[in-house]
């Protein structure tokens, strides 16, 4: 599974809620680190739902 986030972000912090350990949010956008969504794919599932400006795209998500 790959996460990206697009520019869309609007720093709202419910990513970062869901998982910190995968997900942060700085002055201008969330940063996702990628190393830690193996085991964690419901997480990263649920903060790209809950995006409210549908910013978190999620890739090869069987890999």
């Amino acid at each position: 599974m790959h996460i990206t986030i697009t520019n869309d972000c609007v720093n709202c912090g419910a990513c970062e809620a869901i998982n910190p350990k995968i997900f942060s949010v700085d002055t201008y956008c969330a940063k996702v680190d990628n190393r830690f969504t193996k085991g964690n794919e419901q997480d990263c599932i649920d903060a790209a739902l809950i995006c409210p400006v549908n910013a978190i795209w999620i890739d090869d998500i069987y890999n």
